[in-house]
């Protein structure tokens, strides 16, 4: 065999070992890296471009700390949270005033990057959180965070990417 057609059949090879691990399918969809917030921070994150007075909307490009209120057909509502440290326990994450219109809607990417910090089961009884960030390292299925985030919003890192949820990373709280 000739050393032309040797070398077209390793390119080959290598395209379909990397369509097949999904690397392809990775670089594809890659957003740039932002900022994140603090992870317990106590203030609400201010999106300044975003009118609330308007139709509920997308989040501006970034990373932010939240929760999903609502999912349906793959279209998600989230809003920002914070945490409010408590008399009796350390605290609790909550989200805006009842009747206040921080509120945004995006659909979830196909291939959204969903890393749990109770694992990808639906007993959520494995901890699978980074003991130096608090927050989820198991990377699941878009499935399992669209089942497990229609039940209950969970507080979590949303990252949105030209109008898309393109990672949701848990934060662990007891």
């Amino acid at each position: 065999m000739n050393t032309p057609l040797r070398g077209l059949l390793a390119a080959g090879a290598v395209a379909a070992v990397m369509l097949t691990s999904g690397v392809a399918a990775e670089a594809a969809t890659a957003y740039p890296r932002y900022q994140a917030p603090k992870t317990f921070g106590t203030t609400f994150q201010a999106d300044p471009k975003h009118d609330f007075t308007k139709r509920i909307s997308p989040r501006h490009n970034g990373i932010l700390r939240g929760w999903i209120t609502y999912l349906r057909g793959g279209v998600a509502e989230y809003e920002p949270i914070k945490w409010k440290k408590g008399t009796h326990t350390e605290g609790r994450f909550v989200g805006p005033p009842e009747g206040d219109a921080m509120a945004y809607r995006s659909v979830v990417a196909e291939d959204v990057v969903f890393l749990s910090a109770f694992g990808c089961k639906a007993g959520m009884a494995d901890l699978t959180v980074s003991r130096s960030t608090g927050l989820g390292a198991k990377r699941c299925s878009r499935s399992v965070l669209l089942k497990r985030h229609a039940r209950n919003g969970r507080p979590a890192l949303i990252t949105v990417y030209r109008g898309k949820i393109v990672k949701v990373q848990e934060i662990y709280t007891p």
